[in-house]
């Protein structure tokens, strides 16, 4: 078990482009980590410079205290794997698995051990004698994971490894990867854009936005507790609702609609309100008259997409909402609802600097 440390890390690249800007972070012995947001944030390139395959800037990255900014990935102690598989197609299982324990010059006998016991653990040890281009995608990204688990690094970096996969293969292996980790107390880090797989997956998130670290904790309490705009508007499935408002020193005003229950906010700044689709409840003296756009049905419950009537709109868009319900309601499209909300459980944005303020 390792720990990890980043010290006002920056990557700027020879066109003068930003890609991390000043990351501070700790990862303790057998965390998993999780750097989550959008394409081009940051992430992958943060990973990158942790696995030695971009060159750090400015700043410091340690592993067990010890500085590696200028050591070679192959001797930093650590093992990736890759969005892509990145397996020798000439190479069986067996060949793809050993060949970096080979190549340390580590006896066969202790080899054929290592593998097998990899093998087994990923359940492909019946594949061992078969080539890639034999194995399902599944098998192959198990077949990735395998050749890092039979290194036994310091730390396990993960780049998107699920991308490639289908829904239900996503899910399959999302739960394996964390059995493993948890089994192995390998101090792990995983970047990935699907929010899903980084509130299932991480004992910490990371989000990173415009080569920041915008906020970081534990999932619950980032879905709870955004400290910013961006946060709450990334974490959540689904997303969380968003209706542009000012306040007039007694209540938040949208349009038509003026909502009380708010307190101590600026009178001169543009704001946003978010409510989570699940804080939302059916009320015939709530403010919000919700028009009945779309009803997906999702089992155990149904999400009922439709615009707010009388809200403000945010330029020529209509103020959309999500309102999560039970299965056994399914109003008619164009029909509308009166819906409630929570105002304890109510968030509020400075719109410009994105800061919460409640």
């Amino acid at each position: 078990m390792s720990k990890v440390q980043l010290t006002n890390v920056r990557k700027t690249y020879p066109n003068g482009a930003e890609a991390v800007r000043g990351v501070d972070m700790e990862i303790e012995s057998g965390e998993f980590i999780v750097f989550v947001g959008p394409s081009g944030c940051g992430k992958s390139t943060l990973l990158r410079m942790v696995a030695g395959l971009e060159s750090v800037t400015s700043g410091q990255v340690l592993i067990d205290d010890r500085l590696i900014n200028d050591v070679s990935p192959a001797e930093r102690d650590v093992a990736m794997v890759f969005q892509n598989y990145a397996l020798y197609p000439h190479m069986t299982v067996r060949g793809n698995m050993s060949y970096g324990l080979k190549n340390r010059g580590l006896p066969k006998a202790e080899i054929d051990q290592k593998v097998t016991e990899a093998a087994k653990m990923l359940r492909i040890g019946d594949f061992l004698d078969r080539q890639p281009s034999q194995l399902s995608g599944g098998q192959r990204q198990r077949v990735a994971m395998g050749r890092a688990i039979v290194r036994e690094p310091k730390v396990f970096l993960f780049d998107e490894p699920l991308s490639n996969l289908d829904a239900k293969l996503r899910v399959q292996m999302r739960i394996e990867i964390k059995r493993l980790q948890r089994r192995m107390n390998v101090t792990s880090i995983y970047v990935t854009h699907d929010q899903t797989e980084a509130m299932t997956l991480a004992d910490r998130l990371a989000v990173v936005n415009d080569g920041k670290i915008e906020q970081m904790g534990s999932p619950i309490d980032l879905y709870n507790n955004p400290a910013t705009l961006f946060v709450a508007s990334f974490i959540g499935s689904p997303q969380v609702n968003l209706l542009p408002a000012t306040f007039d020193g007694q209540h938040l005003i949208s349009g038509d609609l003026k909502l009380s229950g708010f307190g101590d906010l600026p009178t001169s700044t543009e704001l946003v309100l978010g409510i989570r689709p699940d804080e939302l409840r059916l009320d015939e003296s709530g403010p919000f008259l919700l028009r009945v756009d779309i009803v997906e049905q999702h089992g155990s419950d149904n999400l009922i997409y439709g615009g707010v009537l009388g809200a403000m709109n945010d330029g020529d868009q209509e103020t959309e909402f999500c309102f999560k319900t039970s299965q056994d309601m399914l109003p008619d499209l164009d029909s509308t609802l009166k819906l409630g909300f929570n105002d304890e459980r109510a968030m509020v944005f400075n719109k410009v600097t994105g800061e919460r303020l409640r």
